[in-house]
């Protein structure tokens, strides 16, 4: 019987984002031994862009791997597990359906396996987190938008043709705020990212003159200086967020009851915020549970650098079996 040094094997964790993509070499104990990027947008095709990676990534493979990795795990928009595509991603410079795991895999000799991001952070969580020994946990990520994972019995929910997942766009208000870019009406996105915060604060803020925030002009309201106004006290910037709280904690109450889970993970920019929406949340996601459910799910922030947690998640991908 021969004896594998896990230590040893490392994986290329690669988190493609429509101005920026990040990508790190990292051990089985989620140690990033080098990290790097390069812009995505400057690359008019894939082929084009993978080129450029190969050009980046492999000199540091050859130094701090021996020239070889366990394999490659990428984090993208509209990244179809089961096929390994990029599908239709509105964000991103090329359009289409594109065979990316298969390019991924010709330039750099090894295997390559996608989800999208939000799913990446939730394999990233298991197994370098917060949710390291959960079976059953939700992560919601909320940044400009809200992404979701959904691991149950251990395993990531990716439904039949590998797009399970998508809670940011589950209707809380039907009919209410009309989404900017799917122009669906009343999706939890459009309240509980920053996108929807910094709407929800020009609302606000124009009906209460006396608001901290109409210090600020209309075209730096964001998540950011609603939380400066809210620490400053200000009742307008708290009502903000606990508004949003309130939308959010709402549609977790609708997560917890469709699948039970143990915890759920929020993962983001916008919770830097804290309590000043964790609150909320936690309040009116009781509220709308049924009984059997309440007092059982833990609200828990990522235990992740979010500097670091996009490359850490796609790299969860090479170890997941």
């Amino acid at each position: 019987m021969s004896v594998v040094d896990l230590s040893k094997q490392v994986a290329l964790g690669i988190d493609i984002g429509g101005t920026n993509t990040k990508f790190g070499l990292v051990n089985h104990r989620g140690q990033i031994l080098t990290k790097g990027s390069l812009p995505t947008d400057q690359y008019s095709t894939p082929e084009a862009f993978v080129d450029a990676l190969h050009e980046q990534i492999q000199p540091l493979i050859d130094e701090h791997c021996d020239g070889a990795i366990e394999g490659i795990g990428v984090g993208a928009p509209n990244a179809n597990y089961y096929r390994g595509t990029i599908e239709l991603a509105p964000n991103l410079p090329w359009k289409g359906i594109i065979n990316f795991a298969d390019l991924m895999t010709a330039k750099f000799n090894s295997p390559c396996k996608m989800t999208n991001d939000a799913n990446a952070a939730a394999l990233g969580e298991m197994m370098y987190g917060a949710a390291r020994g959960m079976k059953d946990f939700i992560m919601i990520t909320l940044g400009t938008g809200v992404g979701s994972g959904i691991v149950s019995g251990g395993n990531l929910i990716y439904g039949h043709d590998g797009f399970a997942g998508e809670l940011g766009h589950t209707i809380v208000k039907p009919g209410g705020r009309k989404h900017w870019s799917t122009g669906s009406e009343g999706s939890l996105e459009a309240y509980a990212s920053a996108t929807g915060i910094a709407i929800t604060a020009k609302k606000m803020r124009a009906e209460f003159p006396d608001s901290m925030l109409n210090q600020y002009p209309e075209e730096t309201i964001n998540s950011k200086t609603v939380h400066e106004c809210a620490l400053k006290e200000d009742p307008v910037a708290v009502e903000v967020f606990r508004y949003t709280g309130q939308k959010l904690g709402e549609a977790l109450a609708n997560f917890v009851m469709f699948s039970s889970p143990e915890a759920i993970l929020l993962f983001g920019g916008v919770i830097k915020a804290g309590d000043f929406i964790l609150k909320p949340a936690k309040l009116h996601m009781e509220r709308n549970l049924l009984p059997i459910f309440r007092s059982k799910v833990r609200l828990v922030f990522s235990e992740l650098d979010e500097a670091d947690a996009a490359i850490l998640g796609a790299s969860a991908l090479v170890w997941e079996k």
